[in-house]
C-alpha cells in the first residue's frame, strides 16, 4: 500500500493495520467527526488499511461546510452595502450561495479581503479607516479564542469600523443532535482533537453516557487516526464503551480555563443554524450585549430582514454532513459538481468531504 510504503516507521503502521485486522469481529460504522480527519484519512488511504467490516463516514466538523446557505446570504447581502469590506478565510471565497459567491461578488466590484485570523481583520480595519471591515466569523472552538481576541482588542483601541459577522458553531451540541436524529447508526465516532484542546474530553462524556457510543479524541497524523480507530475497534470488540483519549500529548480531561474564560466574556450560548442538520438549540454564540458595538448583525439588522429562504438545492452536502449518503453516492458527484464548477461547500472547502474524495479517492 502506497502509504505504508511512504511512511517513515513502516513496521509501526503494518503491525497497527494487523490489530485493526484482529479487533474488526463484525461490521462497524465508524465516524470521523472533524474535516482535518476526513482530508487526512482521504489524502493517506487510511481506509484502505481497515478491514473489510469496517466503515469509515464523514460528519458535521467541516466548519465551511456546516454554515448555514442563509448565513453565507446574509454574509454576502452586507457586501452590497456602501463602503464595506468582507474579510473571510480562504475556504468561504467559492462556496455558492444562493445567487453569488465571494469570489464571484469580488470580481463584481465588491472589496472582498481573505485574511489568515479575524487579527489581521483587525489590522486592516485600521488601515481602511473610511470603511467598515466585517469579518466573518466560521468555525468551531478551536477557532472562537481568536475571533473573542479580535473584538476585545478592537474594544481596547476604540475601533468603530470593525464588526464580526458571528457564525462560530460548537462541536458537542451538533453531535447530540446527530446520535438523538438517529438517522445513521455508528459504532463509534472519532473525535477531533483541536476542537478539544478547548472544551476538554469530558465535554462529549454524553456521548457514551447517553447514547451508548464510544469515542475516541484522536490527532491528525495518520498514526493518531489509526490509534483511535483501533481504540473504538477495541472498545467495541470487548462491550466497552467509554470515551478514549488517545492524543494526551496535546488534549486534557478538563476544558482549557484560560480559553473558556476569554469565550465567557465575549460569548454567550445561542441557538444555530447548521447547513444539513437544521436550527440546534445552544448549538452557537452570540456576541455579548457589552461587545454589541462589534456585532454586524446588531448593526445591519435590515438584511435578514430582507433575505428570502433559500431555494431547494441538487446539493447534497447536508445528507453527506449527516453521514446518510458518502460523496460518490451522490448522483452530482464528479458530474454536475467538481472542484471547477461546485454546487455546494462540501466540494470546495480543504476540509470537505466531497473535496478529499474528488482529490484522493476517485
Amino acid at each position: 500500500m502506497k502509504f505504508i510504503d511512504e511512511f517513515r516507521d513502516r513496521e509501526l503502521v503494518q503491525n497497527l493495520a494487523r490489530r485493526l485486522g484482529q479487533l474488526a469481529w463484525g461490521p462497524a460504522t465508524l465516524m470521523e467527526v472533524c474535516g482535518t480527519h476526513t482530508m487526512a484519512a482521504a489524502r493517506f488511504g487510511l481506509k484502505t488499511l481497515l478491514p473489510p467490516p469496517v466503515k469509515l463516514i464523514s460528519g458535521p466538523g467541516c466548519p465551511v461546510c456546516v454554515t448555514a446557505q442563509e448565513d453565507l446570504d446574509a454574509f454576502l447581502a452586507l457586501g452590497r452595502q456602501p463602503h464595506i469590506i468582507l474579510a473571510s478565510f480562504g475556504d468561504m471565497l467559492r462556496v455558492p450561495g444562493t445567487h453569488t459567491s465571494l469570489e464571484r461578488t469580488r470580481a463584481q466590484g465588491a472589496d472582498v479581503r481573505v485574511v489568515y485570523s479575524p487579527l489581521d481583520a483587525v489590522d486592516l480595519a485600521k488601515q481602511e479607516t473610511a470603511k467598515t471591515v466585517v469579518f466573518f466569523g466560521v468555525g468551531f472552538e478551536t477557532t472562537m479564542p481568536a475571533t473573542a481576541m479580535a473584538i476585545k482588542l478592537a474594544a481596547a483601541e476604540g475601533l468603530d469600523n470593525f464588526l464580526v459577522f458571528c457564525v462560530h458553531k460548537t462541536m458537542p451540541a451538533a453531535l447530540r443532535a446527530l446520535l438523538a436524529g438517529g438517522e445513521v447508526r455508528v459504532s463509534g465516532l472519532l473525535l477531533p482533537g483541536h476542537v478539544t484542546t478547548i472544551i476538554g474530553a469530558q465535554a462529549y462524556d454524553f456521548i457514551s453516557q447517553e447514547f451508548g457510543v464510544p469515542g475516541a479524541v484522536a490527532g491528525f497524523e495518520p498514526v493518531d487516526m489509526l490509534l483511535g480507530i483501533e481504540s473504538l475497534l477495541r472498545q467495541i470488540s470487548q462491550g466497552q464503551v467509554f470515551i478514549d483519549n488517545v492524543y494526551p500529548r496535546a488534549v486534557q480531561a478538563q476544558p482549557n480555563p484560560r480559553a473558556q474564560k476569554l469565550l465567557s466574556e465575549v460569548f454567550a450560548p445561542d441557538d444555530a443554524q447548521w447547513r444539513g442538520l437544521g436550527q440546534i438549540p445552544g448549538s452557537g454564540v452570540k456576541i455579548q450585549e457589552r461587545y454589541a458595538a462589534f456585532d454586524a448583525r446588531a448593526r445591519f439588522p435590515e438584511i435578514w430582514a430582507e433575505l428570502a429562504p433559500p431555494p431547494p438545492s441538487p446539493c447534497r452536502c447536508g445528507e453527506i454532513l449527516r453521514g446518510v449518503l458518502t460523496p460518490k453516492q451522490c448522483p452530482q458527484f464528479d458530474k454536475g459538481c467538481n472542484p471547477s464548477q461546485p454546487l455546494g461547500p462540501c466540494m470546495v472547502s480543504s476540509e470537505g468531504a466531497c473535496a478529499a474524495a474528488f482529490r484522493y479517492e476517485r
